[in-house]
């Protein structure tokens, strides 16, 4: 039996992405039928039927995950291989990038990066998609997105991490209800808000927990997006990155910032992609457009980050 040939390959992979005849069929530039003659030949090759279809989407089976990493990484090599020569000019590129935030990186991260896409003149169809800290690594193998910014500490082969910035965490609360200043008492009497840790920052939650304070918790919510306003009409306190209250403060000038009576750092703020070897001339370009974006300013002059590039050990 033949081997199978580059495209259908390559039908393969964005399948798996995509997880539509449809959507793969848009993406390649060919009909429906096509992609579907072709999944045929890849099951007979395969002896697999691969994808299942379950409910609107085709669902891999084990043997079509096992074959996606080593077929992705492959088709990502010729590609770059091919292109290798070709010189990369961002401002030329229209294509779609995917960039993986969780609700509190949209909100401190996305803006530096879109002014970096401004001033570089590129236009590329950008993708934002909301990525628990549980589905990092899945979404980046899948190649559901190409670059993700996690407080989630992830060990991978399959991943390249470089640092962001540490996280410190602080007490925000409205001008109109201050806290007094930093001890041990300084929560007595006040009401929490409790942000979800879908999005890695499960520091807030278990500094709660262990400082006894759980039980003073007023409002739980899923996301950051409505905190600040609800700390300004109320006199409720939350606990959250240094960086992300600067930035709320920024926008609701009555909120202050407080310092915590207890060690309040946690794992940094990384950002990941697949490997080298698997990304397109594109992905690397904005890979380091967005790793400068992210970090721009975090550091004293003379004193560059340092940046962890290396692929993660297991």
């Amino acid at each position: 039996m033949s081997l199978p040939d580059l495209n259908q390959l390559r039908t393969f992979v964005v399948l798996y992405e995509l997880r539509s005849l449809t959507a793969t069929a848009d993406r390649l530039h060919v009909t429906q039928p096509t992609v579907s003659y072709t999944l045929a030949r890849l099951r007979e090759r395969f002896g697999d039927v691969l994808f299942r279809r379950e409910a609107n989407a085709m669902v891999p089976t084990a043997r079509a995950t096992a074959l996606f990493a080593p077929l992705h990484e492959a088709l990502a090599q010729i590609d770059a291989a091919v292109s290798e020569a070709d010189v990369f000019d961002p401002a030329s590129f229209s294509g779609e990038l995917a960039l993986g935030l969780t609700s509190i990186g949209e909100q401190t991260f996305l803006p530096p990066i879109m002014a970096s896409l401004e001033r570089a003149a590129a236009h590329p169809r950008l993708r934002v998609e909301r990525v628990d800290a549980d589905h990092v690594e899945h979404e980046l193998v899948r190649g559901t997105v190409d670059v993700a910014i996690s407080v989630s500490h992830l060990v991978s082969a399959r991943l390249w991490r470089s640092r962001v910035r540490s996280v410190e965490y602080v007490a925000l609360s409205s001008h109109a209800h201050p806290l007094p200043e930093t001890g041990a008492d300084m929560f007595a009497g006040r009401r929490f808000v409790q942000v979800s840790s879908r999005g890695g920052h499960i520091f807030p939650e278990q500094s709660l927990a262990e400082q006894g304070l759980i039980d003073q918790v007023a409002l739980s919510v899923v996301e950051y997006a409505t905190v600040p306003a609800v700390l300004s009409a109320t006199d409720l306190v939350v606990l959250l990155p240094r960086h992300v209250a600067e930035v709320f403060c920024g926008w609701f000038p009555e909120l202050r910032i407080a310092e915590l009576p207890w060690p309040a750092q946690s794992s940094p703020v990384a950002l990941y992609s697949r490997r080298e070897a698997s990304l397109t001339p594109a992905q690397r370009w904005f890979r380091s457009l967005v790793l400068t974006a992210v970090t721009s300013g975090e550091y004293e002059p003379g004193h560059p980050a340092e940046p962890d590039r290396r692929p993660l050990e297991d």
